[in-house]
């Protein structure tokens, strides 16, 4: 019992700890970032696999789903 207590002590300072410098939980990231990597991996499967056309044709689709 005392050593699961102790676990969760050392826990709960840990996510203080983090807390008061403003990190976010581990496997969490900003939208942005998330997009700022994925870009250039989707830019060269277009480019290797040709799919332009598809991309253009699944834009245009939201587009109009949205009413643009």
């Amino acid at each position: 019992m005392a050593d699961t207590a102790s676990r969760t002590m050392i826990r709960t300072h840990g996510r203080r700890a983090s807390a008061s410098f403003g990190s976010r939980p581990s496997g969490t990231r900003h939208p942005l970032v998330a997009t700022a990597m994925v870009l250039p991996l989707a830019a060269l499967l277009v480019v290797l696999f040709g799919g332009w056309e598809a991309v253009v044709t699944q834009a245009s689709s939201v587009g109009v789903m949205l009413g643009r």
